[in-house]
C-alpha cells in the first residue's frame, strides 16, 4: 500500500479534495444550465489549456447572469489553472514521489493573476451572501462559496505553499459541500470533494489520519475511489477531472492498466491538452 508523507499528504488534502468547477446537479428547472451554455464553453476550454478562450467564455456568462455568484468563482478557476500549468503544477507526476514533492522549488506567483483571481473571488463571495440573504439554502450560492474556499486551499498549498491556510480553506469548503449535499445528494460533482480527500487522508499512517479525523477531515481509501467514481460516471463538468484523479490514485496504488485506460479516454476527449499524452507515454512500456 502506498503510504504519504506528511508534508505531502497536507497538501494533496488541500488540493485535489477541492477543486469543484461545476453547478450542482438537480436544481429547479428555471435553474437548469443549458448543456451548450457558455459555462460548458468554458470548463471544457480549461480541460484543454484553453485559458484564454475559457475566460471569455466566463466573461460571457457573468454578462448575461450577473447576479449569479457561479460566474466570477469559475473566472477564478480559470486563473488559477492558467498558473498552474505556467507553473507546472498540473503535471500528476509532480506527485508520483515524495521526493519530487518535497524537493520542489519556491514558485513565482504572477502579482497581477493573483490580484484578478482575488477580486474574482470576492465578486463571487458578496454574490452568494446577497443569495443566502433572501435563500439560505440557495444551491448557487453554497456551490459558490464551496468553490472559492476550494480555490484559495488550492492558492495557498501548492502556490503559496502556507499549508496551514489551506487546511483551513479545506475545511470551509468541505462544511459547504455538506450543505449542499444536504440538499441536492444527486449533486454528483460535489462527490469529488469529499472523494479525494477520502482517499489521501486514508492511505497516511494511522496517528496523522486520528489527527486529520478530529480535525474533520476523515479518511477511507475504498469510500473515496467509490465517491470519485460516482463523479467521473454521473458528474457534468467534473466528469472528466475525477477521472484524472482515479488515475493518479491507480498509478500509485500501481494499478497501471485502469490508470492508461483512463488517460486515453481523456487523451481522446481532449486532445490539445498534452498532458494526457505525456503521461501515458509515461506509464506505457516502450516498445
Amino acid at each position: 500500500m502506498n503510504r504519504f508523507s506528511d508534508a505531502q499528504a497536507l497538501t494533496m488534502v488541500a488540493v485535489l479534495c477541492a477543486c469543484l468547477v461545476v453547478r450542482p446537479a438537480g436544481a429547479s428547472p428555471a435553474e437548469i444550465v443549458a448543456a451548450d451554455s457558455a459555462l460548458d464553453h468554458g470548463y471544457s476550454g480549461l480541460y484543454n489549456l484553453d485559458f484564454a478562450g475559457a475566460q471569455k467564455n466566463f466573461a460571457a456568462w457573468e454578462a448575461d447572469h450577473p447576479d449569479d455568484p457561479v460566474g466570477p468563482v469559475s473566472e477564478a478557476a480559470g486563473f488559477l489553472f492558467s498558473e498552474f500549468n505556467r507553473l507546472g503544477i498540473l503535471e500528476s507526476q509532480f506527485y508520483a514521489s515524495d521526493e519530487t514533492f518535497l524537493g520542489r522549488p519556491k514558485l513565482a506567483a504572477d502579482p497581477v493573476v493573483r490580484e484578478r483571481f482575488q477580486a474574482a473571488i470576492t465578486r463571487g463571495e458578496t454574490l452568494a451572501h446577497t443569495r443566502f440573504a433572501r435563500d439560505a439554502k440557495d444551491r448557487d450560492g453554497l456551490f459558490a462559496m464551496t468553490l472559492a474556499s476550494g480555490l484559495q486551499a488550492d492558492y495557498a498549498a501548492l502556490i503559496d505553499h502556507r499549508t496551514m491556510d489551506s487546511l483551513h480553506y479545506t475545511k470551509e469548503s468541505s462544511a459547504w459541500a455538506a450543505q449542499l449535499l444536504a440538499i441536492c445528494p444527486d449533486c454528483y460533482d460535489v462527490f469529488l470533494a469529499t472523494g479525494f480527500s477520502k482517499y489521501i487522508v486514508g492511505s497516511l499512517y494511522a496517528p496523522f489520519r486520528w489527527l486529520l479525523r478530529l480535525g474533520g477531515l476523515p479518511g477511507d481509501r475504498q469510500g473515496g475511489l467509490a465517491d470519485l467514481q460516482l463523479t467521473a460516471d454521473h458528474g457534468r463538468y467534473l466528469a472528466p477531472f475525477a477521472r484524472i484523479l482515479l488515475a493518479i490514485a491507480y498509478v500509485r496504488d500501481k494499478d497501471k492498466p485502469r490508470a492508461i485506460q483512463l488517460l486515453t479516454g481523456l487523451r481522446a476527449q481532449f486532445p490539445a491538452n498534452p498532458l494526457f499524452g505525456r503521461e501515458l507515454a509515461r506509464l506505457q512500456p516502450a516498445p
